[in-house]
């Protein structure tokens, strides 16, 4: 209802299964004993982000719809020309390096938000060029119309 336009929206929500397929990717790197296994000042990257094999849990699910409402605002807040998932990512290192209370609930449903927004950054180059061939679409359209009225007129 926003852009008054099906598809401006169908644009947007491009951005979802982009996102979703990011959150599922990061819950397999997870598990991978090769992504990330390396040490930086001394301190091992798999043990500061608690990567472990994750199981689709319920807190993996909850993950996944904050994901989908950020990225759908990701996608709403990117057609009035500004972008925000660089901030969601950088919000979500404190959750993912966590150790304290609540840390194996909420490390679960942080990696999906974080997976998909790393691979949501496409979008930044998918949206764009969808919005730009929709416009050379319509300009196409409207040059042919204004060009057979010439015709007409002409004539």
């Amino acid at each position: 209802f926003q852009f008054r336009s099906v598809t401006t929206s169908l644009m947007v929500f491009t951005g979802i299964a982009v996102a979703f397929a990011g959150g599922f990717i990061m819950i397999w790197l997870y598990g991978q004993e090769w992504f990330f296994n390396f040490n930086f000042f001394g301190e091992n990257m798999r043990e500061l982000f608690n990567m472990r094999t994750i199981n689709l849990s319920v807190a993996v699910w909850v993950g996944f719809i904050a994901l989908f409402g950020i990225a759908t605002d990701d996608g709403v807040v990117m057609a009035t020309y500004l972008m925000t998932t660089v901030t969601t990512i950088l919000a979500l290192l404190p959750v993912l390096t966590s150790t304290g209370k609540g840390s194996d609930i909420m490390i679960p449903m942080a990696i999906p938000i974080f997976g998909g927004m790393i691979i949501d950054i496409t979008s930044y180059f998918i949206v764009p060029v969808l919005y730009s061939w929709r416009q050379e679409i319509s300009n196409g359209k409207l040059a042919k119309l204004l060009q057979n009225e010439s015709i007409t007129l002409d004539r």
